[in-house]
């Protein structure tokens, strides 16, 4: 412990000698790692950011909705999804615990208030949708049965769509036009943010008989479905039900389905999949610098150890055992990349976070705490692996021919 302590203090007395020398040799270390944790936090600031967001769709949910192949496309035969697999799918698979139909606007999605407009996500849905996407209301109220059954015209808006009409604080009350038809706003939804970088608040949410009203040709319905399971551990059951239920309501043999089966935890695996994906590329690229770095730290001490050829010799003469030179020429090249790696973190978190808020909308920077530990242990590594050949170079020295170097 002794030797490693005096070691220590050597490699650090060294260091400071040649403080100018020292930040040259460990600029490529501190480019490498400020590169790799400046890539590292914005995806993962971005990766974080969009959990954050599906956390709030809830791991037990499903969405059912059409799909058609290319090849199907080109024969005119398009999948649909109808109320008859919403009643199906209701009466037939246990375990749900609440399902409701989405169905979107054919027409143009501007909304008029007075002499302002705006374009919003005119959808036509059930009370259900509330408890299904998690959706809280400011002001008023949601949607009821009644209205669904009488087909009123009444309709909850997002926080944007309000902004954008310039309608009071509170809009309940309020009459905008949709397609020529005036509803009155029983409620406002609370801001639920961006996801995906697409806008959550710009809805406007119509009793599903009013929207089918609207839409009208009940014969090229197409409607998405989405529910929620009970039990979580139900899900993949559920899912399999409503699969085969469809299949054989769409009188399906041994063809690709026409609808797709989708859980908020798939869409979620799939993105951090996809990010992290990226983040290793990009971090892989950028490490590259890192090796130059290396190269570098070993050229100097290399050249270190020729300018302490003779300190060597003085050291061995008066006792100093080969293990001694290696460990504190080792501690020395170490301590040259885990102070340049620590740099590189500092200014690395600075950039990521300075970039992403220079993007508008962006989330913020997020270092984890791998990365973290990540650009340290390969700071160490290169310090160790470049290190060890002048180390090595030094130990091996005869103390004699150390002696008469000039």
């Amino acid at each position: 412990m002794f030797t490693f302590i005096e070691c220590l203090r050597a490699a650090l007395i060294s260091i400071k000698a040649h403080g100018l020398r020292s930040l040259l040799t460990t600029l490529g270390i501190i480019i490498g790692v400020a590169s790799v944790i400046a890539t590292v936090s914005i995806v993962q600031g971005l990766s974080f950011n969009i959990n954050q967001q599906f956390e709030g769709l809830g791991a037990n949910s499903l969405s059912v909705y059409s799909y058609t192949s290319f090849d199907d496309q080109l024969r005119g035969r398009f999948g649909r999804i109808t109320d008859r697999d919403l009643q199906l799918i209701s009466a037939r698979v246990n375990g749900i615990q609440s399902i409701t139909p989405i169905l979107a606007s054919r027409f143009t999605s501007q909304v008029h208030y007075g002499a302002r407009s705006t374009y919003g996500r005119v959808i036509g849905t059930s009370e259900s949708y509330r408890n299904v996407n998690q959706l809280f209301i400011e002001h008023g109220r949601f949607l009821s049965a009644s209205d669904n059954q009488s087909r009123r015209r009444v309709c909850v808006i997002g926080v944007t769509v309000r902004d954008n009409l310039s309608l009071p604080e509170n809009p309940v009350g309020e009459y905008i036009e949709i397609n020529n038809e005036w509803f009155k706003v029983i409620g406002l939804a609370e801001a639920k943010g961006e996801m995906l970088g697409l806008q959550q608040d710009d809805i406007v949410l119509l009793p599903y008989n009013s929207m089918q009203r609207l839409n009208g040709n009940a014969a090229e319905l197409d409607i998405q479905i989405q529910l929620t399971v009970q039990q979580l551990d139900e899900l993949p059951d559920v899912s399999e039900h409503i699969r085969q239920l469809l299949r054989k309501s769409h009188r399906i043999e041994g063809d690709d389905d026409d609808f797709k089966i989708q859980s908020a935890q798939q869409l979620k695996d799939s993105i951090s999949q996809i990010t992290s994906a990226v983040t290793l590329v990009m971090g892989g690229i950028v490490s590259i610098s890192l090796l130059v770095g290396g190269i570098g730290i070993m050229n100097i001490m290399l050249v270190s150890v020729t300018e302490r050829t003779r300190e060597i010799g003085i050291c061995k003469a008066i006792g100093a055992k080969r293990h001694v030179i290696l460990l504190q020429f080792l501690l020395e090249s170490l301590l040259l990349c885990l102070l340049g790696g620590l740099v590189g973190l500092l200014m690395g978190y600075a950039a990521g976070a300075g970039i992403a808020a220079m993007i508008p909308n962006f989330p913020p920077a997020h270092v984890p705490l791998w990365a973290v530990a990540l650009s340290f242990g390969f700071s160490a590594l290169v310090g160790l692996v470049f290190g060890i050949a002048p180390a090595a170079k030094a130990a091996n020295l005869d103390p004699i021919d150390a002696l008469r170097y000039e």
